[in-house]
């Protein structure tokens, strides 16, 4: 069952989209003001947010943009009164996904939840390896989600936020190939043009194999499949 949050400063829309929801298959969170929807979000994750514009003191906009600097994928739908397209490139520019006018059709609103999520499907599938506790273990290598810490036959590797989020990434599904594009929109985003991933990716990579490899010319965790991109051992024969 997917969750969808709901901010927004009407009662009375909220409860409607909560029966909406409901009766759609769908697990309901709502809040009525931004300081109180972050809170929520970071304690529910939400596969997606439909987020009013015009909340009282934070609005939608800058809401999102900082949802966006946390790192945070979730999808985003707004939520707004006004039709213009100045409104929309403004929503589209700060990270939102989809734009919705009010009022709106039931059933368009709900094709395009379905939409989003099956569009960043990957993205959600990503998110709840982070959000998860747990770890995956593959030979000596032990990745531990929720705690954003890799050891290594017991020792914590000093990994780096995002040598952690490529690696996690992998790790969540041993023997599953990656492209070089793939990591970059699981770990920075679509949005992300400052990164080139077909270099950058490359210098990560090799960092992180310095840290968790015996001989990082020979790696044994992290493979790469030529012209293709990495992925992680399923299983790790040992050394003599």
């Amino acid at each position: 069952m997917h969750k969808i949050m709901v901010i927004d400063d009407e009662e009375e829309l909220r409860q409607a989209l909560e029966e909406l929801l409901v009766t759609n298959g769908y697990a309901y969170v709502g809040a009525a003001d931004a300081v109180s929807g972050m809170e929520l979000l970071a304690r529910e994750k939400p596969d997606l947010l439909l987020l009013d514009v015009m909340l009282p003191g934070i609005n939608g906009f800058d809401l999102c943009s900082r949802i966006r600097e946390e790192g945070r994928r979730v999808p985003v739908i707004f939520l707004s009164a006004k039709n213009d397209i100045v409104d929309k490139s403004i929503g589209f520019r700060v990270g939102g996904d989809d734009y919705v006018t009010k009022p709106f059709d039931a059933a368009e609103l709900l094709l395009r939840i379905e939409a989003n999520i099956r569009r960043h499907k990957e993205d959600l599938d990503f998110s709840r390896v982070h959000n998860r506790k747990g770890s995956a273990r593959i030979g000596e290598l032990e990745v531990r989600f929720g705690e954003y810490e890799v050891r290594l036959r017991g020792q914590v590797v000093p990994l780096t936020t995002k040598e952690f989020e490529i690696l996690a990434c992998l790790a969540a599904h041993p023997g599953k190939v990656f492209t070089r594009q793939q990591i970059q929109e699981h770990v920075w985003g679509e949005s992300d043009e400052g990164l080139k991933p077909t270099n950058n990716i490359t210098v990560f990579v090799r960092k992180i194999r310095e840290k968790i490899e015996e001989n990082p010319s020979e790696p044994r965790y992290l493979l790469t499949v030529q012209r293709v991109g990495y992925k992680m051992a399923e299983a790790v024969e040992q050394l003599c």
